[in-house]
């Protein structure tokens, strides 16, 4: 199938973007930007719940209870992330390389079955992982299936509607195109924010 125009340079932001974000949590190397590879330490599991400020939200077993400010640990499994219904604190609280990712993890997973699935899936039925290395593999597979589904799509999609009936955001009353532009700037966001981590982590005193 033929990838309508408009959606390549949206197809190619996500690429470039994800390849970027796996690349820095896997190594072994990362593009620095400028074509110089730099070199990466696979992500680690102190690293990846390191809290570098006090109550931070991350991911959590659920025998241990949430995190401060949260009052429930989402997800199916043993671990769950910190959250709390509307409204939010504020200021919203400092969150950890682990919440990022789960938190990725679960739009895209979700947002591809409310779009391509079965329209069915909700927070409570998303894992959470407490290891660095599944939860990894976790994000690239939902990546993977978000990336599938978007080359499957054709114009009429991208114009139509509520095509993605994710439950947690606008999505419903959005045009897809809207919604695929959105997650990109999902990845883009919380990957940088993910590198500056791994930045601050590697060069704690």
């Amino acid at each position: 199938m033929t990838v309508p125009a408009r959606l390549v340079p949206l197809l190619e932001q996500f690429e470039f973007t994800r390849d970027r974000l796996v690349n820095r949590l896997r190594g072994p190397v990362v593009d620095s930007g400028n074509g110089t590879e730099v070199p990466v330490p696979p992500l680690t599991d102190d690293e990846y719940r390191w809290e570098p400020v006090p109550d931070c939200w991350s991911v959590r077993r659920k025998a241990d209870g949430p995190g401060a400010r949260a009052t429930v640990l989402t997800g199916a499994g043993d671990w769950g992330r910190d959250a709390t219904p509307a409204p939010h604190p504020v200021p919203a609280p400092f969150t950890t390389i682990a919440w990022r990712t789960s938190h990725l993890a679960e739009m895209f997973t979700l947002r591809t079955d409310h779009t391509a699935g079965g329209r069915t899936l909700t927070r409570d039925d998303f894992r959470s992982h407490g290891d660095a290395a599944t939860a990894v593999a976790d994000l690239e597979r939902a990546m993977a299936g978000w990336h599938a589904m978007l080359l499957g799509l054709t114009d009429t999609d991208l114009d139509t509607i509520g095509y993605c009936s994710y439950p947690h955001g606008s999505d419903p009353e959005d045009a897809l195109v809207d919604v695929v532009w959105w997650m990109n700037q999902e990845l883009l966001a919380h990957g940088a924010e993910i590198a500056l981590l791994r930045d601050l982590y590697r060069s704690r005193g």
